[in-house]
């Protein structure tokens, strides 16, 4: 495995493997990225992950100094999941004196996260077109858990005629339903225990769906109500879309997009169902 902290190292070592998918972190593995890592190695023959904490997509009153970091720990993790190139760049790199450019995705990053974190989305889209172009992968892999972002990369792959497949994995969950998250480690043990609130709520609406209920609003109050038990939680919002435009629903169709923001202590934690349409 070789670990890499340059442009120019990395396209050096690209061009050894006829195909290679990417796997984007921030770092701080769980077997979420884990799992990633693996399809990709499949799928593809060979891996490149990135470790990158972002600070563009980071705004001013959020957790970008005391997002977990753990390098020697990813390393381990990586070697041991198959990876084969890590590219572990500093900031300078990514972003040297005068960089000035940014890629703004319209429609999709305006509800939602969008809402909630003005100029994230910006932030996501910028660091992931250069990696895009820094590694040329010919698939890149991210978690249906962060299902605005894997919406947004696919529709900037897409728009832009990038040669890259974007391909969106099941959210890995722990055994009582709470989504794998590098954020998960600032839970205490009491919010640890409220934490699994989230996808029960999600199951129950599901549920309805699976049972013929088609009123998206009826979707949001029956996600409300669960997490109504749980008096640790504030909710930020609770959201029935479309999957590929997020637009908020009246009537569900063949397909919703029911997910969630909520701040349990000082972690915000997100996550989401599909109903009706299974993930390829």
């Amino acid at each position: 495995m070789q670990v890499l902290e340059t442009i120019t190292q990395v396209r050096a070592a690209r061009s050894a493997f006829p195909t290679l998918g990417l796997v984007p972190t921030m770092g701080f593995l769980h077997e979420g990225h884990l799992s990633l890592v693996r399809r990709a190695k499949a799928e593809c023959g060979a891996v490149a992950v990135s470790i990158f904490v972002n600070p563009t997509q980071f705004g001013p009153t959020e957790d970008l100094a005391r997002y977990p970091r753990d390098l020697a720990r990813d390393l381990a993790l990586l070697e041991g999941a198959g990876g084969d190139l890590v590219f572990t760049p500093s900031a300078a790199e990514i972003y040297p004196k005068g960089f000035a450019s940014r890629i703004e995705v319209e429609g999709v990053t305006a509800p939602l996260e969008g809402a909630a974190r003005p100029g994230h989305f910006a932030g996501v889209a910028t660091v992931v077109a250069k990696l895009f172009n820094i590694v040329q992968p010919t698939r890149a892999y991210f978690g249906q858990k962060d299902a605005q972002q894997a919406v947004v990369i696919s529709r900037m792959a897409a728009d832009l005629d990038m040669p890259v497949q974007v391909v969106v994995a099941d959210t890995v969950r722990e055994a009582d339903g709470l989504a794998l998250s590098s954020r998960n480690v600032y839970l205490g043990p009491a919010e640890r225990a409220a934490a699994p609130t989230l996808f029960r709520a999600l199951s129950r609406a599901r549920a309805l769906f699976e049972g013929g209920e088609r009123d998206a609003e009826t979707l949001r109050a029956s996600v409300r109500e669960v997490i109504a038990h749980e008096p640790r939680f504030e909710v930020d919002y609770v959201s029935v879309a479309s999957p590929d435009t997020l637009e908020e629903l009246g009537r569900v169709g063949e397909a919703a997009l029911v997910s969630l923001a909520a701040r349990l202590g000082r972690t915000r934690l997100i996550d989401n169902v599909l109903v009706g349409r299974p993930r390829a």
